[in-house]
């Protein structure tokens, strides 16, 4: 698939997403939690890929109609730490496949997690930094801190 048809994809399917279940969860007055957003498009597509930033900029205009999540968590870990997970997972799990992300080189995930650190640095007030490397009870214990202070 082209880089730029991939992008696209993203954000329609994120367009059709905010229509169908995050706005109207959000008028009805309920909290919505999402795994992914667009700063995982600019990390994919922009750092990953390297499609420009400013091309990724007028899709999330269009798209979000001036919409950003209050609060984005970033979970980030080294790239060898995710690599090494990732495999024991996978291994644990009987050796499923990997998807098309998955299977990129260790360059491409360099990218993707300094695009994320750029899009904190840029959004500090939105997007908070977890250290995943710590134990599962540190990570705990940060994230309660971080959704008491919201």
């Amino acid at each position: 698939m082209h880089v730029e048809t991939e992008a696209l994809l993203m954000f329609a399917s994120r367009r059709e997403h905010l229509d169908k279940v995050i706005m109207p969860a959000l008028q009805r007055g309920a909290w919505v939690i999402s795994d992914r957003f667009t700063d995982a498009s600019f990390a994919y597509q922009c750092g990953g890929r390297g499609i420009a930033e400013q091309r990724l900029k007028v899709l999330e205009e269009w798209v979000h109609q001036g919409f950003q999540p209050n609060l984005t968590l970033l979970f980030d870990t080294p790239v060898e730490v995710a690599q090494q997970r990732l495999m024991s997972s996978r291994q644990e799990n009987g050796g499923s496949g990997l998807d098309r992300f998955e299977l990129e080189q260790e360059a491409f995930f360099r990218r993707v997690r300094d695009m994320y650190l750029q899009r904190a640095a840029q959004n500090p007030q939105r997007i908070r930094i977890i250290n995943s490397g710590n134990t599962i009870p540190e990570i705990q214990s940060e994230l309660e801190k971080i959704l008491i202070s919201i």
